[in-house]
């Protein structure tokens, strides 16, 4: 498959993360930072001039946008060059095979670095990563939505999850994971291609944890599959938002019984962490 490369120049880091969200949105599925920008990433398929005139509204009269195709045998050579470790505290390393390992991390998860969301590079990513620091995972049912490349999935397994069901909608990811989960030696972990339609066909509060990070608009849609899976007094971690979406999550969630215990912030980008209340 081909990709187009389309690259944002800007100065400006929070218009770029809002271009961001809003291209995630319209299909985009890879982001990578650049020194005056970023480059986005979108199959070829699914690209069209028109979307991107639909940002123009988005950028300032400073700011530059071109594009190129990339085919696909380029692109893995080229997100390998440009991939450097992610580390998270002293919890958490995100390393790729050809990186030295990065001693004195808790935990250090290995990764193919291919075109996928979640490589721990983004500020969702991260954060969720921190709020799950804070969380024992000891035997618990984990659910991933929207796992991108399996790092949070892989990351509640060794943490000591007992099973872990990780979910995503694009067929690249879905297999990027699969390929993550055994290069990390973790046998319960199962990944699975689809949305969140999926969940219906798991009973009522399966999972004691539930991860999203997505993006806001996905998050309100599907909060209610959520918060039907999710076990009383089980724990959501969401994130894919900014600081000025908060509020509307947070109100959202409070429909389903789901109750905002904590939230952090990383360069306007939220993770929060509720409570499926238990019932007096």
């Amino acid at each position: 498959m081909n990709y187009i490369e389309v690259v944002v120049i800007t100065a400006d880091e929070l218009n770029a993360s809002l271009l961001m969200d809003e291209m995630a949105d319209a299909g985009f599925e890879s982001f990578v930072e650049t020194d005056q920008g970023f480059s986005a990433y979108i199959p070829e398929k699914d690209f069209s001039e028109a979307k991107l005139k639909a940002f123009q509204y988005f950028l300032p009269g400073t700011m530059g946008i071109s594009w190129k195709m990339v085919p696909e045998q380029n692109w893995n050579a080229e997100w390998e060059k440009n991939f450097e470790p992610v580390i998270v505290d002293d919890f958490c390393s995100i390393r790729a095979p050809f990186h030295d390992p990065i001693p004195n991390m808790k935990y250090e998860i290995v990764i193919e670095p291919k075109m996928s969301f979640g490589t721990g590079h983004h500020e969702t990513t991260s954060n969720m990563i921190r709020l799950m620091s804070a969380m024992d995972l000891k035997g618990k049912n984990v659910l991933d939505m929207g796992c991108g490349t399996a790092v949070l999935a892989i990351l509640a397994g060794m943490m000591g999850a007992e099973a872990i069901t990780a979910i995503d909608n694009d067929e690249w990811a879905y297999n990027n994971g699969i390929e993550n989960i055994e290069r990390n030696n973790l046998n319960n972990v199962t990944i699975m291609l689809g949305d969140a339609s999926l969940l219906e066909n798991f009973p009522a509060e399966s999972f004691d944890v539930v991860l999203a990070n997505i993006n806001r608009n996905i998050l309100l849609r599907d909060m209610e599959a959520y918060a039907r899976v999710l076990k009383q007094g089980g724990i959501l971690l969401l994130s894919g938002f900014y600081s000025s979406d908060r509020p509307m999550i947070v109100e959202h969630c409070k429909q389903f019984s789901i109750t905002e215990e904590r939230f952090i912030t990383l360069n306007d980008w939220v993770a929060l962490a509720s409570t499926k209340k238990i019932p007096s």
